[in-house]
């Protein structure tokens, strides 16, 4: 009796210390991030103005300037990006839910993207701008829509594989059984099922993308003038904010916090909607 008493009271201390680190872990953890939000809001809605949505990207050392080059290439370079990486995305996840099982072809296919999804974001970039940059001597947004694509398709391959895994074997049999042959169950019974979850994981893969840094280096660049020409170097939010933030230029720098705070409220909210959309596919 003695004895269990003793392990008692010792499994009862280790738990509480255990509990008592993962709680100051958190309380720390949730104390930077809000350090982090609460000098990214204050200086950010400081440089939050018209001129910022209506004017370009101002010249070294001039004053005033906005961001609107940066805001419209950004949009259409992840514009690009959503619709290359959607379908691609979605069909692999279907075949590798649907078909993969056992295929030597759908192993590989799963190991590729795990390391895809591993792999830094510098090197994806890089990969473009040897293959498609180098070759054709220039920048050009649709390089960094290439770069962005090869970070969002195994986020959304993943996301609809899993999703798709998550609906009831008994719904496919069902299909089956009135006769609907497979590619049919696949897409109009499975895919139709898991849709929520399927747009989750494509938001998510938006939210990742949106203010990557590195990719876009090597293949966008940037761009001072206002500029919808794809096939030429783009202004984009996530560079000039690493450009601008480093400048000694008092404009720039305010301009860099404004551009910060447009990607985290843009991230926020995709994230919103993507815990929604989750939670409505639970309930159903």
């Amino acid at each position: 009796m003695a004895m269990n008493q003793s392990l008692y009271r010792r499994r009862k201390l280790t738990n509480q210390v255990g509990l008592t680190l993962s709680m100051l872990a958190m309380a720390l953890g949730l104390f930077v991030l809000l350090w982090i939000l609460v000098v990214l809001f204050k200086n950010g809605f400081q440089a939050l103005d018209l001129a910022m949505f209506t004017q370009s990207t101002p010249a070294p050392g001039s004053e005033g300037g906005g961001l609107l080059n940066a805001i419209l290439g950004s949009l259409m370079i992840v514009l690009v990006t959503a619709l290359v990486s959607t379908p691609i995305g979605i069909f692999a996840g279907v075949y590798l839910a649907e078909y993969g099982d056992g295929n030597k072809l759908a192993s590989i296919t799963r190991f590729v993207t795990d390391i895809m999804l591993s792999a830094p974001s510098i090197v994806l970039g890089l990969f473009v701008y040897a293959i498609l940059v180098a070759q054709v001597k220039h920048f050009s947004g649709w390089a960094g829509s290439l770069a962005l694509a090869l970070i969002a398709v195994p986020v959304v391959l993943r996301t609809t594989e899993n999703m798709l895994r998550l609906v009831p074997g008994s719904l496919r049999e069902a299909a089956f059984a009135l006769g609907a042959p497979r590619w049919k169950v696949a897409t109009f019974v499975t895919l139709r099922a898991a849709k929520a979850g399927v747009v989750t994981g494509l938001l998510l893969a938006l939210a990742r993308i949106s203010g990557e840094t590195a990719p876009l280096l090597f293949t966008a660049l940037n761009n001072q003038f206002f500029s919808l020409n794809m096939n030429a170097p783009m202004a984009n939010l996530p560079v000039v904010i690493f450009q601008f933030a480093m400048s000694p230029y008092d404009n720039w720098v305010r301009l860099a916090w404004g551009g910060a705070l447009l990607i985290t409220l843009t991230v926020l909210v995709l994230n919103i909607i993507a815990r929604v959309m989750f939670r409505e596919k639970v309930k159903v």
